[in-house]
């Protein structure tokens, strides 16, 4: 299949698009407690290098895999196709449709706080409805409503670090956390899963590689830049919680679920007053909406690749004005039915974890494919998938112990996802699987 118009700004935009989300305006505010400002900055420089890892290990992934689909197109055909199959209906269920939910719900919640007197629910049904209608519209239109989302956030987020940056204090900071670590280490290494899910969204570009130009080489650049981009304001962002705020007024972020108060409000509010605090809810309602497009965008993609190898209904695959319109409208309902009928949050972060545990497992077949496909990974890129994969594994091993259930989490969608694939390999001849295409 050939490009379709994408280059590498469009991916770039992509991938900053679901990069940013709220959790860069609030894990400040709960690191603070038992962390000082030194190594609050050093565990998102941490997450920045965890980050780029998997940026360079999906990047050789991508040169060597130049198609759409992601996880479920990677697993399928460096690994096995059953293992790929389970990665697609991870995504089909939960890797795009829970978050687009929680996204919606949240931008609903916080135009409330602009005064808009609308259940939240039903402005999130509202955006994820427009948005999913402008993006089955064609290709040209979606990636329009696309960058313009991504550059308006982009530039908001950048002006709120450029405000903050201009109104810190000179020295460094010279408060504490009220409740000091005392296993400092432990508790810096467990502060890494929280950064690292606001970091989640650098490998956005390969779900939709064959809408590329040339993705052997834009789709791996879009990433890097992308995540370079996101990681520079991530950085001046908490620059400005840690020397703006103390540990006590950042533990407003507690009550973020009833109060929508993030640092980013109480940093505004202190510059330029009520009017400040107004426009940090037009920043995130505005950062909500752009993610929301973003995996509107990329999601279909997956499903239109697993429908081509028919283990989804074929119409799925069919395009019309270069745009998977049954997946867009999929994806969309999906979304609708989640808004409207589950409790997400807590759901959402173990889902987190189950999509680290697929991509830990694409960096992981950098290893396999040289002996079993005779193809050849640069040392670079391993040396870069070796450390993805062990902080993955150490981040999955926080989820675990948390108690939050997310053995039961993993265990259900395997359960799921590898029924509806036996179904699937009955009508199919044998040896029937998908190949890798150079």
């Amino acid at each position: 299949m050939s490009g379709r118009g994408l280059g590498v700004w469009s991916g770039t935009g992509l991938v900053v698009a679901n990069m940013i989300g709220a959790g860069v305006f609030l894990s400040s505010g709960f690191m603070a407690q038992q962390m000082g400002a030194l190594a609050i900055m050093l565990a998102w420089l941490a997450g920045t290098a965890i980050a780029l890892c998997g940026v360079v290990a999906y990047g050789e992934v991508a040169r060597l895999v130049p198609r759409s689909g992601g996880e479920y197109r990677y697993l399928s055909e460096l690994l096995h196709p059953g293992l790929g199959y389970l990665a697609g209906w991870a995504s089909l269920l939960v890797g795009f449709s829970a978050p687009i939910a929680v996204c919606a719900a949240a931008a609903g919640h916080f135009a409330n706080t602009l005064g808009l007197a609308l259940p939240p629910s039903l402005t999130g049904a509202v955006l994820i409805v427009v948005l999913t209608a402008a993006h089955a519209a064609g290709f040209t239109p979606s990636r329009r409503v696309q960058d313009g989302l991504v550059a308006v956030k982009t530039a908001l987020v950048a002006g709120f670090a450029l405000v903050g940056l201009a109104h810190v204090r000179g020295s460094w900071p010279s408060w504490s956390p009220p409740r000091p670590a005392e296993e400092p280490v432990s508790v810096f290494l467990g502060s890494l899963f929280f950064v690292a899910f606001a970091f989640s969204g650098w490998n956005a570009a390969v779900y939709a590689a064959e809408e590329f130009a040339e993705p052997r080489r834009d789709v791996p650049r879009a990433m890097v830049l992308g995540c370079v981009v996101v990681a520079a304001l991530y950085l001046a962002v908490n620059w400005v919680f840690v020397a703006s705020l103390t540990p006590e007024r950042a533990a407003a972020v507690f009550a973020y679920e009833s109060t929508r108060v993030t640092l980013g409000h109480l940093v505004m509010t202190d510059v330029l007053g009520e009017a400040g605090g107004r426009a940090m809810s037009v920043l995130a309602i505005v950062a909500f909406v752009s993610s929301m497009s973003a995996m509107l965008f990329v999601g279909p993609r997956v499903y239109a690749a697993m429908a081509e190898d028919g283990f989804l209904p074929r119409g799925l695959a069919r395009r019309r004005r270069d745009v998977p319109v049954a997946s867009v409208i999929l994806q969309g309902a999906l979304a609708l039915v989640l808004l409207l009928t589950q409790r997400l949050q807590q759901t959402l972060s173990n889902l987190g974890a189950i999509l680290t545990l697929f991509a830990a497992l694409v960096a992981l077949a950098l290893f396999v494919v040289p002996r079993t496909r005779g193809l050849r990974p640069s040392a670079t890129a391993r040396g870069a998938a070796a450390l993805y994969v062990l902080s993955a594994a150490w981040m999955l091993y926080n989820g675990l112990r948390a108690g939050t259930r997310l053995e039961v989490w993993l265990g259900l969608v395997a359960a799921a996802a590898l029924a509806f694939w036996w179904r699937s390999r009955r009508g199919r001849a044998p040896g029937e699987e998908p190949a890798i295409r150079p």
